[in-house]
């Protein structure tokens, strides 16, 4: 990765996320006795999880289950990266890429790329995660000092393209294998918001009812310990880390995907989010939040609106119940919701 790819940046800021008092109503704030063990039940763990900022926000009122909790995600969470990681060139998802095959996949793998399929089929192949060779093809480019600012050449994108299609995986329980030479495949569109999901699974499961998961995407659990819905701010595209709108989430999750978070060429003409038909890179939009049940959902959804006029989003934005938050090149905003 050179000097003009920067690590994924952070959409969305989780509100108040510092103490549990932060977030309480005004007739529970500090000095009250409720307040001090609501603060006591919130054991916040930061990190980085694929590649991302990660937090859990879990409120449970047994220090050591908390702990015990959160230990059992982060080992999920650890788990999971070992089959989705670009950047491990053990990961299962690596020797796929390498091999252009795989038997006996992790059915998580066999599952992460099945759901993939439906969603490309759902945006016209919008989505489409074997967009990794434009992603190689760009980077190499663009590693070079000499390097074309008009991009890759149109001859070098027409080629590349030829390798990209997810129709071309052919993907059972017993072996996963590309059809087209070349191919590669990349799950930082969806991988992210799977995993968050995976994790709000296992709270779920040891009967976790308030907690705020974020694995690169955030999902809430319920609702605020003592009512009111979670809060989450969208950043403004036009004023880097400032919240430009808050939002709020019950046992939802939520998504942003913009092309200035990753640029790839020192003039922020080229950035991450490619178009499979065309091979180029989008600026449709500044940037794409959805609101889903799951963050899996928010996630390769937020990427694939990314590159639709927001008149294709409009049925699927009814069909999920979604809210979907447009950022315009002109700063001007737009949101969708199941009424649109």
């Amino acid at each position: 990765m050179n000097k003009w790819m920067p690590n994924r940046r952070r959409f969305i800021q989780i509100v108040a996320a510092a103490s549990g008092i932060a977030f309480l109503p005004q007739t529970l704030r500090a000095g009250s006795e409720a307040a001090a063990d609501l603060d006591r039940n919130i054991h916040i763990w930061r990190g980085v999880a694929l590649g991302a900022d990660a937090e859990i926000q879990l409120h449970h009122p047994d220090a050591a289950v908390a702990k015990r909790l959160i230990a059992l995600s982060l080992a999920e969470a650890a788990r999971l990266e070992r089959i989705f990681s670009l950047y491990d060139v053990n990961s299962s998802l690596s020797r796929l890429n390498r091999s252009g095959e795989l038997d006996s996949p992790p059915l998580e793998l066999v599952e992460l790329l099945g759901l993939s399929a439906n969603f490309s089929r759902m945006t016209g192949g919008s989505f489409d995660v074997t967009v990794q060779p434009l992603w190689q093809l760009y980077a190499a480019h663009f590693s070079n000092p000499d390097a074309d600012p008009a991009g890759p050449s149109p001859e070098a994108i027409k080629r590349t393209i030829e390798r990209v299609g997810c129709q071309s995986i052919m993907i059972d329980e017993d072996a996963i294998r590309y059809s087209r030479r070349g191919m590669a495949v990349t799950l930082n569109g969806i991988a992210q918001g799977y995993l968050t999901d995976r994790v709000v699974d296992l709270l779920h499961r040891n009967g976790v009812e308030h907690s705020l998961v974020d694995m690169g995407e955030i999902r809430a659990i319920g609702n605020r310990p003592f009512g009111g819905a979670w809060r989450v701010g969208l950043e403004d595209p036009s004023s880097l880390g400032q919240v430009a709108e808050q939002i709020s989430l019950d046992n939802q999750a939520v998504s942003t995907s913009g092309g200035y978070g990753t640029v790839l060429d020192p003039a922020g003409r080229f950035n991450h989010i490619f178009d499979p038909g065309s091979g180029g890179t989008s600026w449709r939009y500044r940037s794409v939040s959805v609101v889903a049940a799951t963050a899996t959902t928010a996630d390769a959804l937020s990427t694939a609106f990314s590159l639709m006029p927001i008149e294709s989003v409009k049925p699927i934005v009814r069909e999920l119940a979604l809210n979907a938050y447009f950022v315009l090149p002109d700063g001007r905003r737009e949101v969708l919701d199941a009424a649109s």
